[in-house]
């Protein structure tokens, strides 16, 4: 027999075992701990401005070990057990408070140069951070991260497996930092007023995978205080973080030079959070050299910063809404990666999927001023987002797009709705239903190719294919609240 068809055979006896023991683990949990119901979101509104400015403040620190490369710390990206070897330039974190003075409290809005913070570390800063929200009526602590692959491992998935990549010491660097800056942003708040603008970025993306949908914008919220001080811009881009394509340097990626290249033109502070990445999009490859492509596409997308010009000005008023929900975990390769201690995530008995076992996730909607953003724990997909869906002819296995959930931007009647991933939790790939395919024998184990030719490696690091009606699902029952409030 050839040794490819003995490794295949093997990956089969494996992957059926593992599938196996995650289905007798969630019968034992269904009969131990099922479940428990999820409230449903209330939609804290804002329905009257009660002051003419926002009040704001912005911090960040770095968050580096001091020991690279004499500890081994795993790059999160490209491929397992690829210890850093040395530091091009810092990882930081940095938070942004925004508050609308109407008495309600403000918002934070934290980011995190990391490929991923699982729900287990969010809550966990936010317990760390819980006397603080007491004390200052925070409203909504977001933690979001850049999905940098060319940042230390936060996840566990890319150190010497079956160990996990995530050092505690590293982490507990990350959380103070994180705690730091929440802190501080605090501290350092300013009357002042909110712009929003964006300009479509020249043609550095790229998109591996069709349909070639995303989002071409760089969108700017502007925060210029009253008392003339150093501005605060909040940016949002679509883009996986990882123009350093898995070289064994610590690395902020493309984000630092761009954040670099504000404060230099333009003398203002900033604060990056990624949009509808899936799909998978990234930057091109700029330059043979790959620290000199990423300084390149930083520089592109801070001269683009610099260039906005078509702003609105914000009414002060933030409404928002955060709800909880269980996305069924069809694949057990995850979930057993749970199960050992690699990922840092709890599973739940809902008897729903392939295994009947469930994540328990989140997302946010707010709305500042007529600026409406959904927070999600995911790297969607863009067509999810904004429509242009692959035809039944053009699909994986000839499946019509009828059976894919409404675009988000449809849920919400807004074409512009702004969207932020790798948000409050990291839950992979959103996939379509059309468009998702799985390997017959081995599914979730090794990636396949379609009758096209087309790899489909996003499904491997998906939950399943119910994750985008979920989210559908999710946001309409969010939108729902909503426009109940209105009437």
């Amino acid at each position: 027999m050839p040794v490819a068809a003995k490794g295949m055979g093997f990956l089969k006896i494996a992957s059926k075992a593992i599938e196996g023991s995650m289905v007798r683990s969630s019968k034992k949990l269904a009969k131990k701990s099922p479940a428990p119901e999820l409230p449903k979101g209330v939609f804290d509104k804002v329905s009257e401005a009660k002051s003419e400015f926002f009040t704001v403040g912005f911090a960040k620190t770095d968050i580096m070990p001091d020991d690279i490369p004499r500890k081994r710390y795993y790059i999160a990206g490209y491929r397992a057990y690829n210890p850093a070897k040395s530091v091009l330039d810092p990882m930081t974190t940095s938070a942004v408070w925004i508050d609308d003075n109407s008495g309600h409290g403000g918002i934070v809005m934290v980011s995190v140069d990391s490929v991923g913070l699982t729900d287990y570390d969010v809550n966990n800063i936010r317990g760390e951070l819980s006397g603080f929200v007491k004390e200052t009526g925070c409203r909504s602590l977001n933690i979001l991260s850049t999905h940098n692959h060319a940042g230390i491992d936060t996840v566990g998935m890319w150190g010497p497996l079956p160990k996990s990549g995530r050092d505690k010491k590293y982490m507990r660097i990350l959380y103070d930092g994180v705690i730091k800056v929440v802190k501080e942003a605090y501290a350092a708040r300013k009357e002042g007023s909110l712009y929003y603008g964006k300009k479509e970025t020249p043609e550095i993306q790229r998109d591996s995978r069709l349909p070639h949908v995303y989002c071409r914008d760089l969108t700017r919220l502007r925060f210029v205080p009253n008392d003339g001080s150093k501005e605060v811009w909040m940016l949002n881009f679509a883009s996986h973080t990882e123009n350093m394509l898995g070289a064994p340097i610590v690395s902020a990626d493309f984000a630092c030079y761009m954040r670099r290249g504000i404060l230099e033109t333009a003398g203002a502070e900033s604060i990056h959070f990624v949009g509808a990445i899936g799909g998978l999009i990234r930057l091109k490859e700029l330059d043979k050299d790959v620290v000199e492509s990423t300084k390149i596409g930083g520089k592109a997308l801070a001269d683009t910063a610099v260039a906005i010009v078509d702003e609105r000005k914000l009414e002060p008023k933030i409404s928002l809404l955060r709800q909880e929900y269980y996305s069924p975990a069809d694949n057990f390769v995850l979930v057993f990666l749970g199960s050992v201690g690699i990922l840092k995530k709890q599973k739940y008995a809902t008897g729903q999927g392939r295994v009947g076992l469930s994540v328990k996730t989140e997302m946010t909607y707010i709305q500042i001023g007529d600026l409406n953003m959904l927070l999600l724990p995911s790297e969607i997909f863009p067509e999810l987002c904004y429509g242009g869906y692959l035809s039944a002819e053009d699909s994986a296995e000839q499946k019509s797009p009828d059976i894919n959930p409404d675009p988000l931007i449809k849920i919400a009647g807004d074409d512009n709705l702004l969207i932020f991933g790798v948000a409050n939790d990291f839950t992979g790939y959103v996939v379509p239903p059309n468009d998702y395919m799985l390997h017959p024998e081995v599914p979730f184990v090794t990636e396949t190719k379609d009758r096209l030719g087309r790899n489909h490696y996003e499904e491997t690091n998906s939950l399943g294919p119910a994750t985008a009606q979920t989210i559908a699902d999710t946001f309409r029952g969010i939108m729902e609240s909503v426009r109940a409030a209105g009437e």
